[in-house]
């Protein structure tokens, strides 16, 4: 291994070329403004980092994605063993990056020392549940309409026409394990593949990166967390009357089990809302699945065509 083990996915970056009606689609999508420049728009969840979503001015365009080095040390190796240096970032929310090109020729970015603001309360009630029905004694259940709760943003999904070249670069450079390997036909032919993050012992999210095999090359979405099931349904109604186009959903993933929803942007660029993922630990064995399109899902709907071979630059 040439890289580091990347800590988590901090942001993606992106170009846009209007400011306001991108910000008020990610109002929209339950994000709110850390900060906004002449030329860039920076947004936050709830959780406490200072932003998980970059709108630079321009037309439009994904300029890749960040990940957070688990120190200031490893981010001093990685340049070191890319023959690159660390920048310091003259931009909102601080810190210092080492920036990679992957083979898709997007821009990845390993940062560390960014700014981590205090975390934005978000009140949400209990469930009576079959485990419980009395958490919630004598207080009615009335959830405020309006946009979700972004808390975090979760995963980057690529397509490329050379998944194994990709793959093999992420794990490389920034530390990924594999938990699902996708095959069509026979085990040999892979089309997905499902890559998290190495903290050892500590569990994390089943995926924080999912390649795709297709035709052309590009970002087929970035998703985020929303804070529970209530949040994913809000939500939904909530895009929906604002008269945003509806790509899939709502549903239940059957790998990554996450209870999910993708919309598209006003640049029909796809984000999703999901809620409740598989988390696993560097113990747990890859795998390797049959790709099966009709049952991708638990429940909801089959992935329609159009998702599928969704790819934008």
């Amino acid at each position: 291994m040439t890289g580091i083990k990347v800590s988590d996915i901090a942001y993606g970056r992106v170009r846009r070329p209007d400011l306001d009606r991108a910000e008020a689609f990610l109002l929209d999508f339950g994000m709110v403004r850390a900060e906004r420049t002449a030329t860039a728009l920076y947004m936050r969840g709830t959780d406490p980092t200072h932003h998980l979503y970059i709108v630079e001015r321009g037309e439009p365009a994904f300029i890749g994605a960040g990940f957070y080095a688990r120190s200031a040390a490893d981010l001093e190796a990685l340049a070191r063993s890319e023959g690159v240096a660390v920048e310091r970032l003259d931009e909102p929310g601080g810190g210092s990056r080492v920036r990679l090109t992957d083979p898709l020729g997007f821009q990845i970015e390993v940062v560390h020392g960014t700014a981590a603001p205090a975390p934005l309360p978000v009140r949400r009630q209990l469930l009576n549940d079959g485990a419980d029905r009395y958490r919630r004694k004598g207080e009615l259940m009335r959830p405020a309409a309006g946009p979700a709760h972004v808390k975090r943003i979760g995963h980057m999904v690529l397509m490329s026409t050379e998944l194994r070249r990709t793959v093999q670069w992420y794990r490389e450079k920034l530390g990924l394990l594999c938990s699902d390997d996708v095959y069509a036909g026979e085990p040999g032919n892979l089309v997905g593949s499902f890559n998290r993050c190495d903290r050892g012992a500590d569990y994390v999210d089943h995926h924080v990166f999912y390649c795709i095999q297709g035709k052309k090359q590009g970002l087929n979405h970035l998703s985020f967390e929303v804070q529970d099931i209530d949040d994913v349904m809000l939500g939904h109604a909530h895009l929906r009357q604002k008269g945003y186009r509806h790509t899939w959903g709502i549903g239940r993933h059957r790998l990554g089990s996450q209870v999910y929803d993708y919309w598209y942007d006003p640049w029909d660029r796809c984000h999703e809302h999901w809620t409740d993922t598989d988390v696993l630990n560097a113990e747990t064995a890859p795998n390797l699945v049959r790709a099966v399109i009709d049952t991708a899902s638990q429940w909801g709907e089959p992935a329609p065509q159009e998702f599928r071979e969704h790819a934008t630059r």
